[in-house]
């Protein structure tokens, strides 16, 4: 990638799947984990799908390659009337990250919410994830929750 001028970001289409593919699993990676075949199609196929409860995807190209991806999904708050937007993934290769494809990722989730009446967009990381925290800090707004889960 020449300089962000050289980034697209656009709606995830069928043809990329191969590339979607290998981004979602480095992302899996970085997270220590993995998925088998089965969930990444049906994942592939729901952000692909029509269905409101379904998850959006978009991901970011340069020169004809996916650098980058992101997975949002609305859904409905208690405390609000409008739907709020939880963006699940967001992944950058590691070749061109610090060039402002998260930035461009998360801004374009930003316009898809503003898009869709949904005011509030949020999104979880671990820790231990300090470079992609920099980019958060200047983006978004750190709160005090602490995340349980079922265990």
């Amino acid at each position: 990638m020449t300089g962000s001028d050289a980034l697209t970001v656009r709606p995830l289409s069928l043809s990329d799947r191969v590339q979607w593919g290998d981004l979602w699993t480095a992302y899996l990676a970085f997270y220590e984990t993995s998925r088998p075949k089965s969930i990444f199609d049906t994942y592939f196929a729901r952000l692909l799908g029509d269905d409101p409860q379904d998850y959006n995807g978009l991901v970011a190209e340069a020169d004809g390659k996916l650098v980058g991806l992101t997975h949002y999904v609305f859904h409905r708050h208690g405390w609000k009337v409008e739907n709020v937007c939880y963006l699940q993934d967001l992944y950058a290769d590691p070749s061109v990250r610090g060039q402002g494809v998260g930035r461009k990722l998360i801004e374009a989730v930003y316009s898809a919410a503003d898009d869709a009446g949904s005011p509030s967009v949020y999104w979880l990381t671990q820790d231990f994830n300090t470079e992609a925290r920099k980019l958060y800090d200047r983006v978004g707004k750190l709160t005090p929750f602490i995340k349980y889960d079922r265990g």
